[in-house]
């Protein structure tokens, strides 16, 4: 899968810029706050309809503009593509080889990317909420089932805690049982997917990060709870787990048990990588874990994604700089730093200068 064309109108810094990128490795280069970090975050935005740096699109919206655009020329193993999005201050539209989309799930997976910054040491050193939301966006772009599935429990799950801090508690033992039977069955499907994926990304993360400490230290990822048996056995153990907890979800106002309250362990040479990891442990495993995703994009859609390293070369020393671009060799790369030369090590690749929100040539 290869970005072809990238043009931003409005967006961020940006007023209006088309970028040309080749099937290799790009490089945004450029001082720092000049645009370069805005042009990756709007090829993972036509990819997953969101932001990972931001939670209001508005605020995606160049200062003093009244909508910004994003549009892409993608080429795949099953033809051409046009991917686009229009942003207002009160609502985003989503296109599709020229036609609105509206539902994200149908604009998910059109085009594949993972994104991989200093900010996702948050994989490995923040808490739990991080993981979930690496599992979440990771196994949506594979499968709009289980993005469909997570729409739903999210929606199911709102509205029982907000049945939970009613008042009348004779009311609420009452409803509940209606709600934990549709919550069951969308929490199972959650649960199965990703302990399926998770099993994958452990095994091929552990051999990636093998080889960027050539073997120096043993990576692993496990999910902090086990959810044994098919779809119909978890939905219904998810289910008697529900009703086990009913007095004490209803004393605190939450749901406290189901896949919104699991994590993953992340573990270097047997012990926690969120207490112990150095920052550039953290680092590597945080790597290690989007090579893994990578493949098995590869492996899943028949296509390699796109990879954007965001500010991530000059934070690894020299072997490990060589170790993952002779690793990404086979696959666009959108990667952004201060100066080229300095962290290329001799690669091939398009140099794209950006100064100001605008290409310099």
């Amino acid at each position: 899968m290869v970005v072809k064309k990238l043009t931003l109108e409005n967006f961020r810094n940006y007023e209006n810029e088309t970028f040309a990128f080749c099937d290799g490795l790009n490089i945004l280069t450029g001082k720092n706050a000049q645009g370069k970090t805005n042009c990756a975050e709007a090829v993972f935005y036509l990819c997953t309809g969101s932001s990972l740096r931001i939670r209001h699109d508005r605020q995606l919206i160049r200062r003093g503009a009244e909508f910004a655009r994003v549009t892409a020329e993608v080429k795949s193993r099953y033809g051409d593509l046009s991917l686009g999005a229009v942003i207002t201050e009160s609502r985003r539209e989503l296109y599709l080889n020229g036609n609105r989309v509206t539902r994200t799930v149908d604009f998910l997976g059109n085009m594949r990317s993972v994104f991989f910054s200093p900010g996702e040491l948050r994989l490995i050193q923040d808490g739990p909420d991080e993981r979930r939301r690496f599992l979440n966006l990771s196994i949506s772009q594979t499968s709009r089932e289980y993005c469909t599935a997570l729409l739903r429990f999210q929606r199911i799950l709102e509205q029982r805690n907000n049945l939970l801090k009613e008042r009348d508690a004779g009311m609420v033992l009452e409803t509940l049982p209606v709600w934990d039977e549709q919550f069951s069955v969308y929490a199972a499907r959650i649960a199965v997917r990703r302990r399926e994926y998770l099993k994958e990304l452990s095994a091929r993360a552990t051999e990636a990060h093998a080889y960027l400490t050539d073997g120096g230290e043993a990576l692993s990822l496990a999910p902090d709870r086990e959810y044994r048996g098919g779809e119909e056995e978890v939905a219904a153990k998810i289910g008697r787990e529900l009703a086990a907890n009913y007095e004490r979800d209803i004393r605190l106002g939450f749901t406290s048990v189901g896949p919104h309250r699991d994590d993953i362990k992340i573990c270097i040479d047997g012990q926690d990588a969120r207490g112990f990891a150095s920052q550039g442990q953290a680092r590597t495993a945080a790597l290690a874990m989007k090579l893994a995703e990578v493949e098995i994009f590869e492996r899943l859609s028949g296509e390699a994604p796109v990879l954007i390293l965001d500010d991530v070369l000059s934070e690894l020393d020299l072997p490990r700089r060589k170790k993952l671009l002779s690793r990404v060799g086979n696959l666009q790369c959108i990667l952004t730093c201060t100066h080229a030369s300095r962290v290329l090590c001799g690669a091939e690749s398009k140099k794209i200068r950006i100064q100001g929100g605008k290409i310099i040539v």
